[in-house]
C-alpha cells in the first residue's frame, strides 16, 4: 500500500487561516506552493530554512516532503500527493507543484522523461532539478562552474569554501541541516542565482541529462524570495 502524506496539524491550520484570508480577498497576493524532494533530509531542510525566513503571512502557503524517491517515480508520487492533500477541504488547491530531484548516476532517458513527464501534466509540475548533484547549488554561492563535474567532486569544493570563509575546518556531510544558515552567512546567494541562470541559458543541447553541470533550482528559489515582497 502506498505511503499515505502526512500532514502536520499547525500546517493545517496555517493552510486554513491563508486560505480563509485569500477566500475573502484580504491577501490575493498569496500563492500556495507544494514543493516534493526527492531527498528526505538534505533538500527539505534547505527548503524549510528558507521558507522560515520568510514573512509569517506566508508560511502557512508553503508545503514541503521529502520522499525518498527519484525521477519518473518522484513525477509520478508529487502527482499522487497533490490529489491526495486537494482532496482534503482543509487545503487550498495548489498554485505551483515543484519536485525537486538530481541526475545522480540515473540513466539519462530516466531523467529526460522525468522533466518531460512533469513539464506535460496538465497542472504543470516543474523541476528543480540539478545535473549532477543538489550540492552544484551550494558551490556556485561561492563559484561559477562550467566544466562537467562528478557528484563527488562537489564535497571538497563546497569544504574548502567553507573552511576558508569560516577561518576554520568545515566537513561536509549530506544531511547537514544547516546548508541554508552557512550558506547566507558565508556565500552569495544573489550571486548563486546569477550563475545558475547564466549556466542554464549557456547549454545548446536541450537534452537534460547533458547539461552537466546544471541546475533549475534557481528558479525555485526565486520565486519563494520573491514571497518575502508580498
Amino acid at each position: 500500500m502506498a505511503r499515505k502524506a502526512k500532514i502536520d496539524n499547525a500546517q493545517l491550520k496555517r493552510f486554513k487561516r491563508a486560505e480563509k484570508k485569500r477566500e475573502i480577498g484580504k491577501i490575493p497576493q498569496r500563492e500556495y506552493y507544494l514543493i516534493v524532494c526527492e531527498g528526505e533530509k538534505t533538500e527539505p531542510a534547505y527548503f524549510e530554512a528558507l521558507k522560515s525566513k520568510l514573512p509569517r503571512g506566508v508560511l502557512g502557503c508553503i508545503f514541503i516532503m521529502g520522499e525518498g524517491k527519484n525521477t519518473i517515480t518522484l513525477i509520478e508520487e508529487t502527482q499522487k500527493i497533490r490529489e491526495r492533500l486537494e482532496k482534503d477541504m482543509r487545503i487550498p488547491k495548489f498554485d505551483h507543484t515543484w519536485a525537486v530531484f538530481d541526475k545522480d548516476n540515473f540513466p539519462d532517458e530516466h531523467f529526460d522523461n522525468a522533466i518531460n513527464k512533469g513539464e506535460q501534466q496538465k497542472r504543470k509540475i516543474n523541476c528543480a532539478w540539478s545535473n549532477e548533484a543538489f550540492e552544484l547549488w551550494y558551490l556556485l554561492h561561492f563559484e561559477y562552474v562550467n566544466a562537467p563535474m562528478n557528484r563527488v567532486d562537489f564535497k571538497p569544493r563546497i569544504e574548502s569554501w567553507l573552511s576558508q570563509k569560516m577561518g576554520k575546518p568545515f566537513q561536509y556531510a549530506k544531511n547537514r541541516t544547516d546548508m541554508y544558515e552557512l550558506l547566507q552567512k558565508f556565500g552569495d546567494e544573489k550571486q548563486a542565482i546569477e550563475s545558475a541562470e547564466k549556466l542554464d541559458q549557456s547549454y545548446e543541447d536541450h537534452r537534460y541529462s547533458k547539461q552537466n553541470p546544471n541546475t533549475r533550482l534557481y528558479l525555485l528559489v526565486r520565486q519563494l524570495n520573491e514571497m518575502k515582497q508580498g
